[in-house]
């Protein structure tokens, strides 16, 4: 499951001792100082999936996606309907058991493993996986949190990681300066990583990962802020 740099789950091995927990605190008081989440909750601010797509009435879902997306099995994912005013559509990624509203104009397609949705007009990329805490070597999100902070900024040096907990309970990881990866388009990224508990169980969650151009990545909280309200786990 490696390859995708920090956009990419991965088993922290070792580093929640010392480092991904330094990392973990040293975040939460980077994040206070950020008004899009000083109350310990994402915000869209007044913006809406059509802000982030183009009204194509779905014609782009199932189209080719870019090379992150070209496994063996990848397939067109499973769309389940389409809101025209709301600029979006509902999207099931079988493969994690989970609904996402996807902006009109983006791909949206899934392999064995994961949900891939682009929008490659402007080099914004949405990854939709299912963890396992165990799997990971984790005991939860919170955890899975500090350890991947530690993991990516040990294994990438130059890359920024930062972590808080939202009041809902999930976990917020913002990497900065990350190299651009196969497929990507431009200088460096900003990944925004949204760990999400699964409802009912202590043992798995659904980590939203959202890849954009440097500059963008102050929009790109707006648009994880809608697509974390329309999160549907089974």
């Amino acid at each position: 499951m490696l390859g995708y740099i920090s956009y990419l789950p991965c088993k922290p091995e070792q580093t929640e001792s010392g480092f991904g927990r330094r990392a973990l605190l040293a975040g939460l008081l980077a994040f206070g100082a950020v008004p899009a989440w000083a109350q310990g909750k994402l915000d869209a601010a007044g913006a809406t999936f059509s802000d982030f797509g183009i009204a194509d009435n779905g014609a782009s879902l199932g189209q080719a996606a870019d090379q992150a997306g070209n496994a063996q099995d990848d397939k067109p994912a499973r769309v389940l309907g389409i809101d025209q005013s709301g600029g979006f559509a509902r999207v099931r990624f079988d493969a994690v058991k989970a609904e996402v509203g996807i902006p009109l104009g983006w791909t949206a397609r899934e392999d064995w493993e994961r949900g891939v949705a682009t929008f490659a007009a402007r080099g914004w990329r949405l990854l939709v996986w299912r963890i396992d805490f165990a799997f990971e070597g984790v005991r939860d999100a919170e955890h899975y949190a500090a350890s991947k902070v530690g993991a990516i900024q040990a294994r990438r040096p130059g890359v920024r990681g930062r972590a808080r907990k939202l009041a809902d309970g999930s976990f917020l990881i913002v990497f900065e300066n990350v190299p651009p990866s196969s497929g990507d388009s431009g200088g460096r990224r900003t990944v925004l990583d949204l760990v999400v508990p699964a409802p009912g169980s202590g043992k798995e969650g659904i980590l939203l990962t959202l890849g954009v151009p440097e500059a963008e990545g102050d929009r790109a909280v707006r648009l994880l802020a809608l697509l974390k309200d329309s999160l549907k786990v089974h």
